[in-house]
């Protein structure tokens, strides 16, 4: 499955990259596959695995804030696997097919 996630803390300023820079790394240390992007980050991986991911940034972020806000969209899919990859490349060849 394909997790897209964001999390962020509340009432903390403007500036949030010292706080998502602590998560940057849970997603990195989890070995699954991930692309960052402004908006949040794609993880693929079984459900556990990624909700134990999240479950982690949670964790970590709640240590240095008192409340945060957490966007989960979820694109579940049997048979599945590096469609974190296939699906932009499967577009993209559609592009500039004639």
């Amino acid at each position: 499955m394909i997790v897209d996630f964001a999390i962020s803390p509340i009432g903390v300023g403007e500036s949030l990259s010292t706080y998502i820079a602590e998560v940057f790394k849970i997603i990195e240390e989890s070995g699954l596959p991930y692309e960052h992007h402004a908006m949040g980050t794609n993880i693929e991986g079984d459900w556990d695995e990624v909700m134990g991911v999240i479950k982690a940034c949670r964790d970590q972020m709640l240590k240095q804030t008192n409340r945060l806000s957490i966007s989960i969209k979820i694109d579940e899919r049997k048979g599945v696997t590096d469609g974190l990859a296939r699906k932009v490349t499967s577009a993209r060849a559609k592009v500039w097919a004639p």
